[in-house]
């Protein structure tokens, strides 16, 4: 793809951010360095955690005098957005989707909706631009917030480092993987009756550490990974995998499937929320019902017997992954939503 060029009044991008130890600091850092990468003026002026939950007690940073457009996070409150500059606001998660209370705590109910709502409404309504990091994201945003439209640029991954391993083939039990935390929105519930359907000619290695609740459930073809601490590490475990079991139920995005697409892996996902944007059933992984157990067994044996299928599809995550989630359309379409701000589109 041909790189954005830019007018004599190039963006400038001045980024407050709450450093919140999570993946919107990555987002940030991310896109940033890409900007950079192409000439674009961009900084980061970190806000200590407490800003998000006690904004009074943090000294309000001044915009650099560089500066022509201001891109903040949806949950930056008020009191830290400038009133001279056009604002891009990124919504990397709509908590106000009906579909989430039921995995919420009380107090996480009570905390998204006293305070965290206003801070988005105010965030959203006063940008110039919105952007949200999914077409479902977008849709829950339009329907919550009255917005008329938002802009959608997917998170990115970098495919040089999320890659294939040089030679692969199935492992015998066959190889299935889930990273990430262990929730009941997450469908982790399910994994210990899918791979109890499956038996031993399966295995499941997992990342995080389960709850009580759901560690003494797994079966014995279940296996504990040491979670990566790194990135090498991570695609490291994705490529001693066969294929990503993911059974959430509700994902503003998706990350992790996008990642283990890139490392050539099939996803056995949930038709629903975004991971239809991020999935392509039959052609990069498998997508079934919701909480359908048998339809998740049933997709990793297609994969484990059909060795043409899991090749074709191997092939056809990585092609994807670098078509659709490459870190250079996702620099490419922010610096578009910028140069519209300043009148240059």
């Amino acid at each position: 793809m041909a790189e954005v060029a830019l007018s004599k009044n190039e963006p400038a991008i001045w980024f407050p951010a709450v450093r919140a130890g999570t993946g919107a600091d990555v987002f940030t850092k991310l896109l940033v360095a890409g900007l950079r990468a192409r000439g674009i003026r961009a900084e980061i002026t970190w806000l200590p955690h407490r800003a998000e939950y006690a904004p009074w007690t943090v000294p309000v940073p001044k915009p650099p005098a560089w500066a022509n457009v201001v891109h903040i996070n949806s949950w930056l409150h008020r009191r830290f957005h400038p009133k001279n500059l056009p604002i891009i606001t990124t919504v990397h998660h709509c908590v106000q989707d009906p579909g989430l209370r039921r995995y919420k705590s009380l107090l996480q109910r009570l905390y998204h909706s006293t305070w965290i709502t206003p801070m988005e409404r105010h965030s959203i309504h006063t940008a110039a631009k919105v952007v949200a990091d999914s077409a479902y994201t977008s849709a829950q945003l339009s329907k919550f917030f009255a917005l008329d439209s938002a802009y959608v640029i997917y998170p990115s991954i970098d495919t040089s480092e999320f890659t294939p391993p040089l030679a692969r083939a199935i492992h015998k039990p066959f190889r299935l993987l889930y990273v990430g935390t262990w929730s009941s929105r997450k469908g982790s519930d399910l994994i210990s009756p899918i791979m109890q359907s499956l038996g031993s000619a399966f295995e499941l290695q997992y990342t995080g550490q389960p709850h009580e609740v759901y560690l003494k459930k797994l079966p014995s073809n279940c296996k504990r990974i040491v979670p990566a601490r790194t990135k090498k590490e991570l695609v490291a475990i994705y490529q001693q995998a066969d294929a990503l079991l993911f059974p959430s139920r509700l994902e503003g995005f998706g990350l992790v499937a996008v990642e283990a697409q890139a490392c050539g892996l099939p996803v056995i996902a949930t038709k629903g929320s975004s991971l239809l944007e991020v999935v392509e059933d039959k052609n990069t992984g498998i997508l079934c019902e919701m909480n359908n157990v048998r339809h998740f067994a049933d997709a990793a044996r297609a994969l484990a017997t059909d060795h043409e299928l899991w090749k074709s599809m191997s092939h056809s995550a990585r092609e994807h992954a670098v078509s659709s989630f490459a870190a250079s359309t996702f620099i490419d379409d922010h610096i578009k939503i910028y140069c519209a701000t300043l009148g240059n589109a």
